[in-house]
């Protein structure tokens, strides 16, 4: 597994796991903020630009990082966050090994499973794979995904480098991904947050998970879309963490 670390000399240790067809630069911002006061370790993916090995699944995905947290760390780390492929990841990690994590951060993790819309991937992303080289289609989505302008040259080249084979599996696999009932036997205390502006199913994912984990917090956040919190507002994101953590 590749990671990008930021604070490598500080002693607690933060991980955050990006979004699906992203990559460690979706944290860079709040990464340096955070480095201040922690280890920040932003794993890559499987399957994305720069990864290793392709994707195969969310639960394999969570049993390699989990790995790397007893090899590297102990066993345990201060805080676990991710946004969407990435807070699934995190909430599989947390139903693997629920003492993985002291807190965990979940951001617009979807957990309502799509067959229709898993069905329906693998044609139409075959369909428009081509385009993806195209920086004018990037551009038409990049602005669909609301990401910071400043980030559009990190992710137009990423996403050149995905193959349609880890685009289709890991893509799949979100729309698929269902909350295992483990997840209820975690010691970590769990934040979820969800934008006020994201889809129906997104929100009540974040329901279904503040339901399932005893004595965690849900919030959404007014006029935010899918993954603006962490990336767009990252200086809220991080303050949020910083006050999770006991930080100053």
């Amino acid at each position: 597994m590749k990671t990008v670390i930021f604070g490598e000399n500080n002693s607690d240790t933060i991980i955050l796991l990006h979004g699906g067809g992203l990559s460690w630069w979706g944290y860079r911002e709040a990464a340096q903020i955070l480095s201040k006061q922690y280890r920040v370790v932003l794993p890559i993916l499987d399957g994305h630009a720069g990864s290793d090995k392709d994707f195969t699944s969310i639960e394999d995905t969570a049993s390699e990082i989990i790995a790397y947290i007893d090899e590297n760390f102990g066993g345990s780390v201060k805080l676990l966050g991710g946004l969407s492929l990435g807070g699934q990841v995190a909430l599989e990690m947390l139903a693997q090994r629920g003492d993985i994590c002291e807190n965990a951060v979940i951001e617009s993790a979807l957990v309502i499973p799509s067959k229709m819309t898993a069905a329906l991937l693998p044609s139409s992303l075959k369909m428009s794979y081509g385009l993806i080289q195209k920086e004018w289609f990037a551009r038409k989505q990049f602005a669909a995904l609301r990401i910071p302008e400043e980030l559009f040259e990190d992710y137009f080249r990423d996403s050149k480098e995905i193959t349609l084979k880890n685009m289709t599996a890991f893509l799949t696999a979100n729309q698929q991904y269902e909350l295992k009932s483990s997840v209820k036997d975690t010691s970590a205390q769990v934040y979820v947050f969800a934008g006020g502006k994201e889809m129906k199913s997104v929100k009540r994912s974040a329901e279904m998970i503040n339901k399932a984990v005893k004595g965690s917090s849900i919030e959404v956040l007014d006029g935010m879309y899918h993954g603006e919190f962490s990336m767009k507002y990252a200086e809220r994101y991080a303050d949020k963490i910083i006050d999770i953590c006991g930080g100053k």
